[in-house]
């Protein structure tokens, strides 16, 4: 019997008898008959798995000495898909229990790892598991385990399903990490490679669109009808390769940030910057480039590199919905908010850091990020409205592949993960407003200011 499947086994013996264990506790109680009867038996079950595992594990590391039994065959790379991620792998509410005499707080069930300690340990395991390693390779009993992974049959390299847990890990890292545009965007998961909607791009206060109406007594009602527009979403490649060394394959908390924290930052710079200023061809469409975009021209009196109250005002004012919009500078231009006044000598800007890290101008929060320009620069300055903005990602998450013979020669291993998202601004074009004849939308940006 397959290793995997032993200890598979044992595990649910503990578990439900874990489970019995804790009920009776949080109820108060000492266990019943059926419960005591239901232990006994996992607890005989138990004993003979343990010897079984143990048996099975002596085999296999007499086996892993001498080896493979046939020569391997040309073999080429290695790869781990994440699957789309189960209803039931999604992370349970946090609860409080008691057991053993401890209250367990908060506690929040992980999701599977596959018994691996990390994703270093789990791409080292795959790396070997390669017939091509020649006397290093060897098949870790945990790329087995029918409950996380899966071997494919006709694969030479093989290929391994990466358990859900450092799959969740990368899509927690790229989609929850410190950036705040991405704190402001969050793409929708779907399962699709283009995503095609309808949207309604009218007004109230147009005259297409649903229309409301007075009506007198008796009159026949006006009808109208949805406005809709075709908008296709198309979900591009976004992809991080890595070259590692031996020497630090062999060194597993730096592999550990290299496979994870540093390639999930680096997707995650690489999607916000698509999402401002991607021009739709192979990526997204950024507001930046969109012709939704609204630029503010400079005032005729302003000089170089220069914000002034007026220029702060009249993104406002063309802005839809600004109590839903925030304001995203680079931090170059800090200085230059300190000294915004209005005409009366009052500050625009409010160091209200308990609202937002740079604090608010005109009662929005500033945000601070690398992605905008430098000042003077179009874009150092934007007001952004991210409800106005629809982004979407592959539900499956990551996908993640490792070579071990791309780089032979060099003695390098070659790591690659590819992701699938994209998006675009829901207005094609800037909107009239009710009164007035300067159009508004949902992204403002100051122009240059040379």
């Amino acid at each position: 019997m397959n290793l995997a499947v032993l200890k598979n086994e044992a595990r649910e013996c503990v578990k439900r008898m874990d489970d019995r264990l804790t009920a009776a506790i949080g109820e108060n109680r000492e266990l019943t008959a059926e419960e005591e009867t239901a232990n006994a038996e996992d607890e005989k079950r138990l004993d003979l798995l343990e010897k079984q595992i143990a048996q099975v594990e002596r085999l296999n590391a007499r086996a892993t000495k001498l080896g493979p039994v046939t020569a391997a065959v040309a073999a080429g790379i290695a790869t781990a898909t994440v699957p789309a991620a189960p209803a039931a792998a999604a992370p349970a509410a946090p609860i409080s229990f008691q057991h053993n005499g401890l209250i367990y707080a908060n506690a929040r069930p992980r999701l599977d790892d596959g018994g691996f300690a990390n994703l270093a340990e789990f791409a080292t395991a795959v790396r070997f598991a390669n017939p091509g390693a020649g006397q290093a390779y060897r098949v870790d009993e945990r790329l087995a385990a029918p409950t996380n992974v899966h071997m494919e049959t006709g694969d030479a390299a093989g290929s391994y399903l990466v358990p859900p847990e450092f799959r969740q890990q990368i899509v927690d890292l790229v989609f929850s990490g410190e950036d705040p545009i991405m704190n402001l965007i969050q793409p929708d998961p779907t399962s699709s490679n283009r995503v095609v909607g309808l949207g309604d791009e009218s007004t109230p206060w147009g005259n297409s669109g649903i229309q409301a109406y007075w009506r007198s007594e008796a009159e026949q009602m006006t009808p109208s009808r949805m406005n809709l527009t075709p908008r296709e979403t198309a979900l591009n490649e976004l992809y991080a390769f890595v070259l590692a060394t031996e020497e630090l394959l062999e060194d597993a908390p730096r592999i550990a940030t290299l496979l994870t924290v540093k390639a999930a930052a680096a997707i995650r710079w690489k999607a916000v910057d698509a999402f401002m200023y991607g021009d739709g061809i192979a990526k997204p469409l950024g507001w930046m480039s969109s012709p939704a975009l609204i630029t503010v021209a400079k005032e005729n009196s302003q000089t170089a590199d220069t914000i002034v109250a007026d220029n702060v005002a009249k993104m406002f004012a063309r802005m839809l919905n600004p109590t839903q919009a925030n304001w995203i500078a680079n931090g170059d231009i800090m200085p230059s908010l300190m000294k915004l006044k209005n005409e009366a000598d009052q500050p625009v800007w409010f160091p209200n850091f308990q609202v937002a890290p740079g604090g608010t101008l005109l009662g929005r929060p500033v945000l601070f990020t690398e992605h905008a320009q430098s000042l003077g620069d179009k874009g150092d300055l934007q007001f952004v409205n991210a409800n106005g903005y629809e982004a979407f990602r592959k539900q499956n998450g990551i996908t993640f592949a490792e070579s071990i013979h791309l780089y032979f020669d060099y003695n390098i291993r070659a790591f690659r993960w590819v992701l699938r998202v994209g998006g675009q601004p829901v207005l094609r074009a800037p909107v009239q407003p009710a009164h007035g004849s300067a159009t508004k939308s949902h992204f403002v940006a100051l122009a240059e200011r040379a």
